[in-house]
């Protein structure tokens, strides 16, 4: 039976009962992760005095492992099925985050994030496969702005959870976010088959596919501005929040309005966009939007204007990341889901990985030359640039803008 005939022959219920056990999933998979990631820099740096660029380092091996290997766990998905890959993912990553709680030097937190990142590259992919297989053209669109609303919630919940427990010891973030990955594994469980590519082919089948789709191919390289930006998030953000406070409970606050816009915002602002523009306009102005907010943090001298800021790139990653998502899934072969899903991540990779090392290294400069505009005018210029690399080829690249006219 062909990858097709396999996702027509998924039932109605079977569809709808994988859909929502993927909702409950991603419930657990990102205040698991909301909950400690933005307090890894805060603890290395703050609390045992590790400079910022080395923990960035320790963030970016992170991000490139994972993101750099999905193609991996994609493959792998494809040829044995994505419930099976996502569990045994699950389960490394339940180990990463737990062995976490010991690694009291440099050493051991790279071990650390290793651990947890052959976790993710092993879940990822086939966790977007199995959304891919599971939706329909005409569905995958609403979809996806309901789980990235179902991640608002985590991502609102996980950092109030992290500094609450960070008031008894950081190891006890580690192993309570340890802990929701171990409950996923019993929530992946329940998901349906999914298996994407013909047994009888070689693993090289899907890659080559993939290798020949040259407008997938330049969409998951201009994205990689966005991704860089973007993990700013997660590294200067949190770092610029305490040192204009002096106090932990700011960087959850900032992380709860972050979430808290993505909560209100995502499904009716995607919604209302789409009356008015295309789908690959709304991806457009979404990193606009996001590169203006990240480039005038530099003109901010207060907390409550830094807020303001952080409003205006949530409000940009509204509206790119279920549009990202649905273009890539649209364009994925049926034939070879996890293999291009695994690709597509190869944008996350390398743009998050030079995100976080450019992120902790400017920020570190910034202090020792007093030039505090530095970072924030790199970030918002590298996100400029990729929001006119896309404006470009939606305008001048026939087959990449008959991709990104999907209706949403």
């Amino acid at each position: 039976m062909s990858a097709d005939e396999r996702q027509e022959a998924l039932s109605d219920y079977t569809r709808r009962r994988g859909l929502n056990v993927l909702l409950v999933y991603t419930f657990f998979m990102v205040i698991g992760f909301s909950m400690l990631m933005p307090l890894v820099a805060v603890h290395y740096v703050n609390d045992l005095g590790v400079a910022a660029a080395l923990v960035g380092a320790a963030l970016a091996v992170r991000q490139l492992t994972q993101q750099g290997l999905a193609i991996v766990g994609g493959v792998l998905s494809d040829r044995f099925g994505a419930r099976l890959m996502i569990c045994l993912g699950l389960l490394l990553r339940a180990l990463g985050f737990a062995s976490l709680a010991f690694a009291d030097n440099v050493e051991l937190l790279f071990v650390a994030m290793v651990l947890s990142a052959l976790g993710g590259s092993l879940f990822e992919a086939p966790y977007q496969a199995a959304i891919a297989a599971l939706t329909t053209e005409q569905n995958r669109p609403r979809y996806y702005a309901i789980s990235n609303w179902v991640s608002g919630i985590a991502t609102t919940v996980g950092p109030l959870v992290g500094v609450a427990l960070l008031r008894f010891e950081f190891q006890v973030v580690c192993l309570v976010a340890a802990a929701c990955f171990v409950l996923n594994i019993f929530i992946a469980s329940q998901l349906p088959p999914i298996q994407s590519a013909v047994a009888e082919r070689p693993f090289s089948h899907g890659l080559g596919l993939v290798r020949r789709d040259v407008p997938f191919m330049v969409l998951t390289g201009l994205m990689m501005g966005y991704w860089f930006t973007a993990v700013q998030m997660n590294i200067s953000f949190p770092l610029l929040a305490e040192q204009l406070t002096g106090s932990k409970d700011s960087v959850g606050l900032m992380f709860a309005v972050n979430a808290g816009l993505t909560v209100i915002l995502q499904y009716p602002l995607l919604r209302l966009m789409e009356r008015w523009i295309t789908t690959r306009y709304i991806l457009i102005l979404g990193v606009l939007i996001m590169a203006l907010g990240t480039g005038a943090v530099a003109l901010v001298q207060g907390f409550e204007a830094f807020l303001g800021c952080v409003v205006i790139v949530a409000v940009g990653a509204i509206l790119v990341r279920p549009t990202m998502q649905t273009l890539i899934a649209n364009r994925a072969n049926p034939q070879a889901l996890g293999t291009f899903l695994g690709v597509s991540s190869l944008s996350l990779a390398v743009g998050g990985a030079v995100g976080n090392v450019a992120g902790g290294w400017l920020f570190d400069v910034a202090h020792v030359w007093q030039w505090r505009q530095l970072p924030w005018l790199v970030f918002g210029g590298v996100g400029l640039l990729s929001a006119f690399g896309l404006f470009l080829i939606t305008r001048r690249c026939h087959s990449v803008s008959r991709v990104a006219d999907e209706p949403a």
